[in-house]
């Protein structure tokens, strides 16, 4: 109950719309992503799903049915029917126009999903991460507020993945707020059980609530084995203090931004260094080269340092909200070091 009764706090809080939130636990976040596709189902009494090409919503097979992932799609067969898929609002490889160019095109990748809505007609959710987590790729600026009205003008509802970038990581609380624009169903997980407790969350608008308004009096949208875990709460809880206690939101709005300004000075002074991106400690390098990344990788797993490669040529970047400011510091020499004798090597 404390638990819930902080999460549900925080969201109407920063709801600009003013709206009561309710929620549900979940052992993991793939389950939780389970859980938002059969409440919008119920709710909406629609049955069609749309996500992004792309995308990753967890590795269950109704997860991987809405997620555009192809490497988890390929040869399990038949998945979930009546999920489609839209091109991802990513100027970095836009589907609909390859130069990125986002203000000549006047947000085609919104007008696109809207064009899908208005000719379905039944879709019930719209799921998408605000910020592509593993690329930190940003949409282009208006594409949140055009998704919201597209999705209040068809009855459809707005799912929010922010089960990576959980809980202050990109410098807010809630990673929709960089944009201000709330979604129907929110889904919270990974860093929600301080990184150590599996722990997971769905939040939704109360008025969703469809045992209560009896639209479904004998739902069970979970009904999971460890679903409240009390040791999960009690991690939970901790991190939210922590969060609170040491200001870790501002702590990574800051921090971020100072990592961001370095790999920023890296374009063009490092070799096979193209790109920087962030937010807050959510950070991107992209590289010239599959080849650079995973030779960088292998590199600094030698030194003690791990990261991720996204997309082939991103290293993802994601310390610790409590990380030490000479830690990330070495953290990044190391990187720039790896790049620098690689990319000259190659």
């Amino acid at each position: 109950m404390a638990l819930a009764e902080r999460l549900t706090q925080r969201m109407a809080a920063a709801d600009p719309r003013g709206e009561a939130w309710k929620l549900l636990l979940a052992p993991g976040g793939t389950l939780a992503v389970g859980m938002a596709l059969k409440l919008a189902r119920l709710a909406t009494g629609r049955f069609k799903f749309v996500s992004c090409w792309g995308a990753f919503h967890g590795a269950s097979l109704d997860a991987i049915s809405v997620g555009g992932e192809a490497v988890f799609r390929q040869g399990i067969g038949p998945l979930l029917p009546n999920c489609g898929h839209v091109p991802a609002p990513d100027p970095r490889h836009c589907l609909l126009r390859p130069d990125g160019d986002c203000a000549a095109c006047g947000l085609a990748c919104a007008r696109y999903l809207d064009a899908v809505f208005e000719h379905e007609g039944d879709v019930a959710a719209f799921i998408a991460e605000p910020m592509r987590c593993t690329t930190v790729s940003p949409p282009p600026p208006g594409y949140w507020q055009a998704v919201r009205h597209s999705c209040d003008r068809h009855g459809v509802l707005l799912i929010f993945d922010e089960i990576p970038t959980c809980l202050g990581r990109t410098g807010r609380f809630f990673c929709w707020e960089h944009w201000g624009v709330a979604p129907d169903l929110l889904l919270l997980g990974k860093g929600l059980g301080g990184g150590v407790m599996p722990q997971a969350a769905l939040l939704a608008r109360a008025s969703l609530d469809v045992v209560a308004s009896g639209i479904a009096p004998h739902a069970a949208l979970g009904h999971y084995t460890h679903e409240k875990s009390p040791l999960g709460c009690a991690a939970a809880l901790a991190t939210l203090d922590i969060l609170d206690e040491e200001d870790l939101v501002a702590r990574s709005r800051d921090l971020g931004q100072a990592a961001l300004a370095r790999l920023q000075a890296m374009v063009g002074q490092v070799p096979g260094v193209s790109a920087a991106r962030g937010l807050g400690l959510q950070l991107a390098l992209e590289l010239d080269s599959p080849a650079l990344a995973e030779a960088v990788l292998y590199d600094c797993l030698t030194r003690g340092l791990s990261f991720k490669v996204s997309a082939g040529t991103v290293l993802t970047l994601a310390p610790p909200l409590t990380i030490a400011e000479p830690h990330l510091s070495r953290a990044l020499d190391m990187v720039e070091a790896a790049l620098r004798q690689h990319a000259t090597a190659a």
